[in-house]
């Protein structure tokens, strides 16, 4: 749960008590908000849904200088989840530290 918090907090959402998590900024597919009816959320689910997880990574390549990170790059080759979220959790870890 803290990772997807780290994820979440990187993603702009942000946590209120009556609403759970919401994302100020949008940046979900359609799909999530269609299966989660709207933007609030009680659960996040980055760590298990591509639906949650692509955004992240599109995310990434935007504030990596116009491309995702070799890291990202080759945990998306293999298409396994659990590797793709550890990259990025690695990646927002880094980029907090140097913000």
């Amino acid at each position: 749960m803290e990772k997807d918090k780290l994820i979440a907090e990187f993603m702009g959402f942000t946590y209120e008590t009556n609403i759970g998590w919401y994302d100020n900024e949008m940046m979900m597919p359609q799909i999530v908000y269609d299966n989660e009816n709207g933007n609030c959320f009680e659960e996040l689910l980055f760590s298990r849904s591509w639906d949650w997880l692509m955004p992240v990574v599109g995310k990434i390549s935007k504030v990596a200088a116009g491309g995702v990170t070799y890291d990202v790059r080759n945990a998306l080759q293999y298409a396994n989840i659990e590797d793709v979220y550890k990259v990025v959790i690695e990646f927002i870890d880094r980029y907090n530290k140097n913000k």
